[in-house]
């Protein structure tokens, strides 16, 4: 059975509490993972941003909500407990308590539409925590996915660039993200580096350290098409020709299985870079991207309002 969404785990946590006795978040949390009867691997099965396990993401989420509406109340750091209005609840014997069914409290209203009432009456209105009303991810989860889909979304805008750029703009550009990684010395001898062949299959050398105690050897390929293992076995042959030991071969496309398996029994070190991951690497080390905003989640921190 998957993972349930928050939105499943309330009824199941509020008739967990329906005893009334004070419970801990990692009672909840055992107790809805054999609820659903989640498998180890389900249990470890991390959200998004892999700061925490789903399940507790979504056991965490669900009881926050819970809390806000009314139906549970905290009673120390990490333990709750069923409220009167939350037996009232439950007498009612719900088929489902979600978002919708929720929104009868004016509590959770409140919560939702992050409104709070000043000391004059008036309302002051910030933030929706919720897209929508049938969610099934956490605020957390929605945060964290909507990231991935931009992320995403930039990487192939990267591609789709390069692509469009002739090849001596390419060139640039590897000698730009080896700079930025750390690599090269300076650009000026990056540059010089980049681009120089010669050696039959070698597109350039690169100092590992700005000392220059050892060198790398690097092909780039502009390619659309996959590169198969005959190329990579023809670099190797260019790095054993000239008794290098060290080699990078990045291409905007992708490498066939044939070719990882090759660079693996190799007693040469071979670093094959793919498109997917040159643009990784070009939005981690900000090259040819820009910054637009940042968002800093944060918690609550337990230990300051538990100090004595």
């Amino acid at each position: 059975m998957a993972i349930p969404n928050f939105q499943s785990v309330m009824l199941p946590l509020l008739q967990f509490a329906a005893d009334g006795d004070e419970h801990t978040s990692a009672e909840a949390i055992e107790h809805i993972a054999k609820r659903f009867d989640l498998s180890d691997d389900e249990r470890r099965e991390m959200v998004p941003s892999g700061q925490q396990p789903r399940l507790n993401n979504r056991v965490a989420w669900s009881r926050t909500y819970l809390k806000n509406a009314g139906l549970l109340e905290s009673t120390g750091r990490s333990r709750f407990r069923i409220t009167n209005r939350g037996r009232e609840v439950l007498a009612r014997k719900p088929e489902r308590i979600d978002v919708a069914f929720l929104m009868q409290f004016p509590e959770y209203v409140a919560f939702r539409n992050g409104t709070r009432k000043q000391e004059s009456g008036d309302t002051i209105s910030t933030v929706l925590l919720d897209s929508t009303d049938d969610s099934i991810e956490t605020p957390e989860e929605q945060l964290a996915s909507g990231y991935q889909r931009l992320h995403a979304n930039l990487a192939q805008e990267i591609l789709t660039r390069i692509m469009q750029s002739p090849p001596s703009f390419f060139e640039q550009l590897v000698v730009d993200l080896i700079i930025a990684m750390g690599y090269g010395g300076s650009r000026r001898d990056a540059g010089e580096a980049v681009g120089r062949s010669g050696d039959g299959g070698i597109d350039g050398i690169i100092k590992e350290d700005r000392l220059g105690l050892d060198a790398v050897y690097l092909q780039a390929k502009r390619w659309d098409g996959p590169v198969s293992r005959p190329v990579v076995q023809g670099f190797a042959g260019s790095l054993a020709g000239i008794h290098a030991t060290k080699g990078i071969l990045i291409t905007t496309s992708r490498f066939t299985d044939d070719a990882r398996t090759f660079v693996r029994n190799l007693g040469m070190k071979i670093v094959l870079i793919d498109g997917e991951q040159l643009a990784e690497l070009m939005i981690e080390y900000g090259v040819g991207v820009t910054e637009v905003t940042r968002y800093t989640v944060k918690r609550l921190d337990l230990d300051y309002f538990e100090a004595e």
